[in-house]
């Protein structure tokens, strides 16, 4: 090895936080490789949070460059205590702009002498579409169902809100802290503030859908403390689904098919009691009774629709029903009515004459005019 080799040294021109790349440089610029003139972050990860720039063994030289991009903070540390924080621009260090750490070191105006600190980025953008979720189902007691297991998951946005807090609580000494370091406490967090939120709420598993909107507001104002101890903020929270038990949703989809076909009852039975009439004329005494029973097939058609409307009533307000009433006795018909009635089967052709006549000799006996 030549000699010239020997006095060369290498200085670190470029920090990216991945790569560094050098140079080899003589002897009389041995002097200024100590010494640091610019810092800044050129941060092209989607994902990193705080970086720490790579000092080392050298000093900040009075009067460097710090340059601090939008979405960033940059905070000196001396002996492990934070002193001044810059936001986005270029700032020319000093004891002017650097009021805190000319106080720790005792520093008189005027100062110019290289120092040494270390300095934190932090990357105050907003990081969104954190997924959280309940990895287990939670229990709700419910007024309709009981006791139930539901499961949720949702998304949420935070960023950096007090970056010395945030240093201090989560980056600590590390040289490199990213979302993934703190996605997981805070999703344990917010599963157990959701199970708080859904109890205070008290709506109905039925209704979960419709409020939406409103538990993720409570949700997230639950969170907001928490957030704030560790220097972060969460700007946004969303759930997405709120899942319920296979067996439930099977009970609100029956519920549905009763609701749907309880209107329509009515006329659906007056439908078969019509398609059954020719079908009762050709039969032998299969009109016996005819007029009566018309009128009670179509009274029990409107009944039933009644009937079904008012269970539907019943089962929103209660989950087991407590045995089926008694249907009330219809009213009895009159003489007059049953008389119309078998005189409209005759004129329609429905019944011959014979049929008319027995019939209306049985209805006759019936009300005691025989």
């Amino acid at each position: 090895m030549d000699c010239l080799e020997i006095l060369r040294i290498s200085r670190t021109l470029v920090y990216d936080g991945e790569r560094r790349e050098e140079i080899p440089m003589g002897l009389m610029d041995w002097g200024k490789a100590q010494f640091i003139e610019i810092i800044e972050w050129l941060d092209d990860s989607n994902d990193t949070l705080a970086w720490r720039f790579p000092v080392r063994n050298q000093e900040i030289k009075n009067g460097a460059q710090l340059v601090v991009r939008e979405s960033q903070e940059a905070t000196f540390v001396h002996e492990g205590q934070f002193t001044d924080t810059f936001g986005p621009g270029t700032h020319t260090l000093s004891t002017r702009n650097m009021p805190i750490m000319a106080d720790l070191r005792g520093w008189k105006y005027g100062f110019e002498s290289p120092f040494k600190s270390e300095v934190y980025f932090t990357n105050t953008r907003l990081f969104n579409d954190l997924g959280w979720g309940t990895s287990n189902p939670i229990m709700m007691r419910d007024a309709d169902f009981g006791m139930l297991r539901i499961r949720a998951f949702g998304i949420y946005s935070i960023r950096v809100q007090d970056s010395k807090k945030f240093l201090k609580e989560l980056v600590g000494t590390n040289g490199l802290y990213t979302k993934d370091d703190i996605t997981e406490q805070l999703r344990k967090s917010l599963m157990s503030r959701f199970t708080d939120a859904l109890g205070e709420a008290k709506v109905p598993a039925l209704d979960l859908a419709a409020h939406y909107d409103e538990l993720s507001d409570l949700l997230r104002k639950k969170m907001d403390p928490e957030f704030q101890t560790m220097g972060l903020e969460c700007s946004k929270l969303f759930i997405e689904n709120i899942s319920l038990p296979e067996e439930v949703e099977a009970m609100m989809d029956k519920r549905t098919s009763v609701g749907m076909m309880a209107p329509v009852m009515g006329a659906y039975t007056q439908m078969q009691v019509a398609d059954s009439v020719p079908l009762a004329a050709q039969n032998p005494g299969g009109l016996a009774g005819m007029g009566m029973g018309l009128g009670a097939g179509l009274g029990m058609g409107n009944m039933m629709g009644q009937q079904m409307g008012a269970a539907m009533g019943q089962m929103t307000q209660a989950p087991y029903p407590q045995g089926n009433a008694a249907a009330a006795p219809l009213p009895a018909k009159s003489l007059k009515e049953e008389l119309t009635e078998l005189k409209d089967l005759f004129d329609s052709q429905l019944i011959t004459q014979q049929e008319f006549d027995k019939q209306r000799a049985a209805t006759l006996a019936k009300h005691g005019m025989a």
